[in-house]
This record gives structure tokens, C-alpha cells and sequence, in this order.
């Protein structure tokens, strides 16, 4: 997807981000935990998974970190710097359900050429909040040409 950069001057507090929704299935799950070099049973053999007391495999928190990352850049565009993530992580992520992004600007201030913007966001199922988290997100301020 190209995105065209984002204006920070068009940015305000309480401006909703767009959606992104996931459909999360075994593969998406599998192919992020080896993606992200992880071998844990738990995201890939749905045996060991109910061993542990899981219904079925789950997803891992890189790869949430993955989507998160995509959520913020998908919005902000291919100048956007993500310079802080903080994610709490709440109902896990089983396979067969849709997960959407949702989020608002909570503050916008500038640090000499860059816009600093503040997310507040979401990650939900019909479980409920998978994930609640923060970020900061650093924009070149555009200049007026002379």
C-alpha cells in the first residue's frame, strides 16, 4: 500500500485514526511466529497449545508489535518515525477471528523540524481489548517552499 506522507499541520488531538482489521487465521499466526524466530509450541501445534491450557495456538507479541507498527505507518506514511511503542497486552489471539485497530491522536507538539504525535490506541475482538498501547510517532514539518 502507498500512502502519500501526512501533513502534520493537518493533525489534531482527538482525530480518529482509520480502522485496520486483521482476519486472523492458523497461517497469519504460524507465519508471524516463524517470522519473528519464534519456535514457542504455543503458536504453531494446537496439541501443545490445549496442553498448556490454551483452546488453541495464540498469537505472539512480536507480531502484534508487527501490526502495531503497521497500523501507525499505514496512518502517518513512509516519512513516519515510530520512536517509542508501548503495548499491554490483554485477551490472547486465537485463530478464526477478526481483529481491529482503532486509535486517536492524543497530543501533537514539535521538536525543531519534526512533529511529535502521541497515539492512543486499540486492538479488539469479540474476547474483548487485546491489546491497549501508546505510541510516538516523530513527522518531518513540511516546509513552505520559498
Amino acid at each position: 500500500m502507498t500512502h502519500e506522507p501526512l501533513d502534520p499541520g493537518t493533525i489534531h488531538v482527538g482525530d480518529a485514526l482509520p480502522p485496520m482489521v486483521i482476519d486472523v487465521t492458523a497461517t497469519v499466526i504460524v507465519a508471524g511466529a516463524v517470522a519473528t524466530r519464534d519456535f514457542m509450541p504455543v503458536h504453531h501445534d494446537r496439541q501443545y497449545a490445549n496442553a498448556q491450557g490454551a483452546p488453541d495456538i495464540f498469537m505472539n507479541i512480536l507480531s502484534d508489535t508487527g501490526y502495531c507498527s503497521r497500523f501507525l505507518t499505514d496512518w502517518a506514511g513512509p516519512d513516519a518515525m515510530i520512536k517509542r511503542l508501548a503495548i499491554r497486552l490483554g485477551v490472547p489471539l486465537f485463530p478464526g477471528v477478526e481483529l481491529t485497530y482503532t486509535g486517536e491522536v492524543a497530543a501533537v507538539s514539535t521538536d525543531g523540524d519534526e512533529a511529535i504525535v502521541e497515539v492512543a490506541f486499540r486492538a479488539t475482538t469479540e474476547l474483548g481489548e487485546h491489546l491497549g498501547a501508546t505510541a510516538v510517532v516523530g513527522l518531518p514539518r513540511r516546509r513552505t517552499p520559498r
